[in-house]
C-alpha cells in the first residue's frame, strides 16, 4: 500500500459520541512499516477516522492541516526523521501543541520512555500490539482530548483567539498596546413587549449575536465583548491588520443590512446604531477570579460616544476612521447637538448606496 493511500481517511462505519457532533474522532498513525499501519487500522478503524503517514515530514504536514487530528500514534524508530524529532517539532508549534501523542516502540526502554515524556508525549504503546491495551489507551487519551476541547471552546468564547494561544503556549497573556486599531460600538435597539417570554427573548438575542459574530469574523474582526444590547468589536488587534478601518466599516455595513433584512423578512422590529473610531487601545485580561478580556483607552471612549450620537440604522465614524477609508466609502459631515459630544474630533455619517444595502 502506498503512502498516498495511507493518507486517506477511512469511511465511517460507526458513530461514537463526539463533543463536536456526529463525526468520528481522527487518529493519525505514523509508522514507516505499512503492515503496522494496517494493524492499527484493523484495531481502531471501526470506531475512528484513521489517517496515516510513513514519513515524519508527511506526519507533520498532516498534523498541521485543519481540522487537526485528535490523537497521534507515533513510531519512534523511523528513517529520515525519528518520532522524537517529529514530536519536538509538533510540541513547539502553537497549532499542534495540544494534540496528544502516544509513542509506539519496539523497545521497553525506560530511557527512551523518559525522553519521550519529557518531549510532551502522553503515553507509550509497545510492539507487538495488544488490541485491548491499544483501545484502552486510545480511549483514555481521546476522552481527555474531548475535555480539553470543551475548555478551548469556553476560552474561545471569553478571549480572542490569539490570546487563547498565548495562554495555552505560555500560560499567560501580557497586557499590550495596539496601534493603530479600529473599534466599533454597535447598540441594538430591540424593543420587547411584556407578552414575550424570557425564553423567546433569550433565543432571539442568541440567534442575533450568532449572526453578528459570523459577520464580524468573516471579515477578520474580533468581538471583544457584549453587554446587554451593546456589541463591541475591533480590528487590528490582537493581530495587526493594515486594513483594520476598512474591515470594521464593512462589518458595520453588514450589521445594518442584517437588521434591515430582519425587519423585512422576519418581521423583527430590530434596529442598530453604530459608531467607529480609529486609534490606540490597551488590551488585557482583567479579573482575579472571574476573567474576561477587555480594551481600554481614548479610542474606546470615543467610539462609544460616537455610537451614542448615531441615528438608528446609521453609521457614524470619526475623522480618523474616515481618512482611512474615504477612497472606498462616501461620507457626509455630521454635526451633533451642542453638549452631546465631548471629543474635539469631527464626525461623519456613511452614505449607503443601493449596492451597499445588502449582505455581501
Amino acid at each position: 500500500m502506498t503512502e498516498k493511500e495511507h493518507d486517506k481517511t477511512l469511511p465511517m462505519t460507526a458513530q461514537p459520541f463526539s463533543f463536536w457532533g456526529d463525526e468520528k474522532q481522527c487518529i493519525l498513525t505514523v509508522d514507516d512499516i505499512p503492515e503496522n499501519i494496517e494493524i492499527i487500522r484493523n484495531i481502531l478503524g471501526r470506531d475512528y477516522q484513521i489517517k496515516a503517514a510513513t514519513r515524519g515530514s508527511k506526519a507533520i504536514e498532516i498534523a498541521r492541516r485543519h481540522p487537526h487530528p485528535d490523537l497521534i500514534l507515533l513510531d519512534i524508530m523511523m528513517p529520515e526523521m525519528s518520532g522524537f524529532e517529529v514530536c519536538r517539532i509538533l510540541k513547539t508549534d502553537a497549532d499542534t501543541l495540544q494534540i496528544p501523542i502516544i509513542f509506539v516502540t519496539g523497545n521497553n526502554d525506560a530511557i527512551n520512555e523518559s525522553e519521550g515524556l519529557e518531549l510532551g508525549a502522553t503515553d507509550y504503546i509497545s510492539k507487538p500490539f495488544h488490541p485491548a491495551i491499544i483501545r484502552s489507551r486510545v480511549v483514555t487519551q481521546l476522552n481527555l482530548q474531548k475535555e480539553k476541547k470543551k475548555v478551548d471552546q469556553l476560552l474561545g468564547n471569553i478571549f480572542p483567539r490569539r490570546i487563547v494561544q498565548d495562554i495555552k503556549f505560555n500560560g499567560f497573556s501580557e497586557p499590550e498596546l495596539f496601534t493603530p486599531t479600529t473599534v466599533m460600538f454597535a447598540e441594538i435597539l430591540c424593543p420587547y413587549a411584556e407578552q414575550y417570554s424570557a425564553e423567546q427573548i433569550a433565543n432571539d438575542i442568541t440567534d442575533m449575536f450568532t449572526v453578528l459574530d459570523g459577520l464580524a469574523t468573516r471579515h477578520g474582526a474580533e468581538r471583544i465583548k457584549s453587554s446587554s444590547y451593546t456589541y463591541v468589536a475591533a480590528c487590528g488587534m490582537p493581530v495587526p491588520n493594515i486594513n483594520h478601518a476598512r474591515i470594521m466599516t464593512q462589518v458595520a455595513i453588514d450589521f445594518i443590512n442584517f437588521f434591515a433584512m430582519s425587519s423585512l423578512c422576519a418581521q423583527k422590529d430590530w434596529k442598530v446604531r453604530i459608531g467607529i473610531h480609529t486609534g490606540s487601545v490597551i488590551g488585557c485580561i482583567i479579573g482575579r477570579k472571574h476573567f474576561h478580556y477587555d480594551i481600554f483607552g481614548d479610542a474606546v471612549r470615543i467610539a462609544s460616544q460616537t455610537k451614542n450620537l448615531a441615528p438608528a440604522m446609521r453609521l457614524l465614524v470619526t475623522e480618523a476612521t474616515m481618512l482611512q477609508v474615504k477612497d472606498h466609502y462616501a461620507f457626509t459631515r455630521f454635526t451633533p447637538q451642542t453638549g452631546t459630544y465631548s471629543s474635539d474630533t469631527d464626525l461623519y455619517e456613511l452614505v449607503m448606496d443601493n449596492n451597499q444595502l445588502r449582505l455581501e
